[in-house]
C-alpha cells in the first residue's frame, strides 16, 4: 500500500510530495525535508586522502553559509532535520563512543539550542557528554595564528570514565581543526584509547 505526503521543503518553502512506503516504516530511511533542487546545490565533501581521521560531508559553499546561518545564528532549530538520514547512515553502526563538541552555557542561552546535539538527535545517534566548554571565546573571525595559539577550549566532565575509550567526536564544522585539536587532546589526555571525529562540513 503507498500513500502520499505533502509538506513543505524546509530551504525554500516548495510543495514536497513524498511517496509514503512500509519500506519507509521499516527501516531507518527518513522521510525527505528539502527539495531535490535545494539538494544539490550541496556539494560532497571528496578528500583526495584520508585526513587525520576526521570525516566531513559537504564543502562550504554559498548553499551551506546559508543553511548554517538559519539554523544556528537565525535558532531554525527544526533544519537539524535536512541532514539527519547522512548522519545516520555514517554514525549509526560506530562502535565508539559518540561525544559531541559541547556549547559553553552562555552560549547555550543565546542560541538557545545546543546545535550539535539536535543534530544527532534528529538522526536517531545516541551520544553522552564527556566534554566542557570552559570559554564562550569562539573561532569565528580569527586569523589562522590566533586560532592556532587559542588557550585549551575544554576539560572533561566531572564523573566520566575515559580511560581505555574509544571516542567519535561530533561537530558541526571543521574549519582550522583547532576545536578538534582541542577536544582530542583534552581526551587523550585523559586516557583515551583513540579519538576520531566527523563533521557535516568542511571549511
Amino acid at each position: 500500500m503507498k500513500r502520499y505526503e505533502t509538506h513543505n521543503c524546509l530551504l525554500c518553502n516548495s510543495s514536497l510530495n513524498e511517496s509514503i512506503t512500509w519500506k519507509l516504516f521499516l527501516t531507518n530511511t527518513f522521510p525527505k525535508t528539502i527539495c531535490l533542487e535545494c539538494e544539490q546545490k550541496f556539494e560532497l565533501y571528496n578528500p583526495l586522502q584520508e585526513e587525520n581521521d576526521i570525516i566531513s560531508l559537504y564543502k562550504y559553499n554559498d548553499m551551506m553559509k546559508d543553511f548554517i546561518h538559519r539554523y544556528k545564528f537565525m535558532h531554525d532549530v527544526i533544519l537539524a532535520k535536512v541532514f539527519r538520514q547522512q548522519i545516520h547512515e555514517h554514525l549509526a553502526k560506530t562502535k565508539a563512543i559518540i561525544v559531541p563538541i559541547p556549547i559553553h552555557p552562555e552560549k547555550l542561552k543565546e542560541r538557545t539550542f545546543a546545535h550539535v546535539d539536535q543534530l544527532l538527535k534528529e538522526a536517531n545517534i545516541s551520544f553522552e557528554h564527556y566534554l566542557e566548554k570552559i570559554t564562550i571565546d569562539t573561532q569565528v573571525g580569527k586569523t589562522r595564528q590566533q586560532r592556532i595559539n587559542t588557550p585549551q577550549l575544554f576539560r572533561t566532565s566531572e564523573n566520566v570514565d575515559i580511560n581505555g575509550k574509544e571516542f567519535l567526536l561530533v561537530d558541526d564544522i571543521y574549519t582550522t581543526g583547532t576545536t578538534m585539536l582541542h577536544a582530542k587532546n583534552t581526551l587523550f589526555e585523559a586516557g583515551a584509547k583513540s579519538v576520531t571525529a566527523f563533521t557535516l562540513i568542511r571549511g
